[in-house]
């Protein structure tokens, strides 16, 4: 059976899965990236191998991507490399062809895509701040003595969620410690919590945006029942929360590759290569690159960052390091 694999790695968590002809998931997870790629990826490989048929199932096609998809794209050879926006957008459609828009909160990021008639018309991203993101709810959890995990279902017995700032994680925070010493109850500040993530993310990443149904919530914070429920309150309709909306962007990666012409053959032995990663300074011309190499068993596979042919020429040269 031809089967395809997909692997959508960012800051905070690794999704892959492998898929069929039909886009059936025969296999998947999501694990911490714990900030080591490359440990990540190895480690989701070992994970992948022991759900599949190895004998049965053949992956030709691999696709990747987050924020570390170029480097994991080179551990993998992979067939397809594509930007998060790309992909999630593929992969919602493929299970909700009738989308309109996609709420996506992350680790560390989060984004909105606007389709029509299953094309991306428009979509924006968050900037550097973190207030409504995942990182941003575990550690309030952690603050508050609190599983980020129980936090959704704590907020939904909140009878007075309490307005917690949001306009970034340093004002959010202090108000939250303020509003703790007065003694608002702990479910009514972690309600607070949840709606300042919905009025963070609608203020900032989806400003000036239209929205329109169906919406489809995805990313690690959809699991939070809290923000789903904060969501749909302020936008005044249903908020859909797929079992798999963690795994969207690799399914939608995963399904690039079963489209692409080029093949592979993947083995999940690359999972015991040793790879490493190194930066070089080039010092062809005055821009003095720092370009990116990445070798498997001490042989460079891959590089990036040179602004110049230069670089290339010195990359050319440079078979191991």
């Amino acid at each position: 059976m031809n089967a395809y694999l997909g692997v959508d790695i960012g800051s905070i968590s690794t999704k892959g899965v492998v898929i069929d002809e039909e886009n059936n998931i025969l296999a998947s997870d999501y694990i911490w990236t714990k900030g080591n790629p490359i440990d990540a990826v190895k480690r989701l490989m070992n994970s992948l191998k022991d759900q599949v048929d190895n004998d049965r199932v053949k992956i030709i096609g691999i696709g990747t991507t987050g924020s570390a998809r170029k480097l994991i794209g080179s551990m993998l050879n992979a067939t397809v490399v594509k930007n998060e926006i790309t992909a999630h957008a593929i992969g919602t459609l493929s299970l909700y062809p009738d989308v309109r828009t996609i709420f996506e909160i992350g680790g560390q990021d989060s984004k909105i895509i606007l389709i029509e008639d299953g094309i991306v018309t428009d979509y924006a991203m968050n900037t550097l701040c973190a207030a409504g993101t995942g990182a941003f709810l575990s550690s309030q959890a952690e603050r508050l003595g609190v599983a980020v995990e129980d936090f959704g279902k704590i907020a939904l017995t909140s009878q007075k969620p309490t307005k917690i700032a949001a306009r970034c994680t340093v004002f959010a925070e202090s108000d939250l410690v303020h509003k703790a010493q007065m003694g608002y109850k702990k479910e009514d500040i972690i309600a607070g919590l949840c709606n300042s993530v919905v009025s963070n993310y609608l203020n900032n990443v989806g400003k000036g945006k239209k929205i329109y149904s169906p919406i489809i919530f995805q990313g690690g914070v959809s699991k939070n029942v809290g923000v789903k429920k904060a969501f749909e309150n302020e936008v005044g309709t249903e908020v859909i929360v797929d079992k798999n909306g963690h795994l969207m962007g690799a399914l939608g990666v995963a399904i690039l590759s079963k489209n692409a012409t080029n093949k592979t053959n993947f083995d999940f032995s690359m999972a015991d290569e040793e790879f490493e990663t190194k930066g070089v300074e080039c010092n062809g011309c005055s821009n003095h690159c720092e370009i990116i190499c990445v070798s498997k068993n001490h042989q460079m596979i891959d590089s990036w960052g040179n602004r110049c042919s230069k670089g290339d020429l010195i990359n050319k040269k440079k078979s191991h390091y």
